[in-house]
């Protein structure tokens, strides 16, 4: 097991405290949360930064980093629809895609690297569970749903062009 495959797994360590902390009335409770949310998120661009750096790309780590980061998006955000701050049908879209994609590259002879509208799908979606996580006052809860239902377009709209890239050689 190499360090960037721990630093990946290190990211689940989270997720139990920030569901707990979601169901705790608490702002200070939330406030963690939303810490413990960011510190884990930003360990997804050092765990692909040392694989690189350290030559320790693999095969397992190519699984479980965009395994664990559905996770640490879907995971917060099954809880805050239990919060009722996000309807459903917007984290079930994200599923959706999320699913399709992982279906479609069982079936890919290659697995190809996120493209702008990947990485830019990751930081919507990290951005709008920061932002619904913490405990913000009223204009800011609204600035928080928006971000949820951009991240929801742009996660839409980047499984399309995952699945139907367009082709620049013609």
């Amino acid at each position: 097991m190499t360090i960037p495959n721990w630093i990946t797994l290190s990211r689940l360590l989270g997720l139990p405290i920030i569901l707990y902390g979601l169901h705790q009335a608490s702002s200070t409770w939330h406030w963690a949360c939303f810490a413990i949310f960011l510190l884990a998120a930003s360990t997804d661009w050092l765990d692909g930064y040392l694989a690189r750096k350290l030559n320790q790309v693999s095969e397992l780590g190519k699984f479980l980093d965009p395994l664990v980061d559905k996770l640490l998006i879907l995971i917060p955000l099954l809880a805050l629809i239990e919060n009722q701050t996000v309807p459903a049908w917007g984290v079930c879209l994200i599923l959706f895609r999320e699913l399709a994609i992982a279906g479609w590259r069982v079936n890919q002879t290659s697995i190809t690297g996120a493209n702008i509208w990947g990485k830019l799908k990751t930081v919507t979606q990290i951005t709008a569970v920061g932002l619904l996580i913490a405990p913000l006052s009223g204009e800011w809860s609204i600035a928080a749903l928006g971000c949820f239902w951009a991240s929801v377009v742009i996660t839409l709209i980047s499984g399309v062009i995952y699945v139907y890239p367009s082709d620049s050689s013609s």
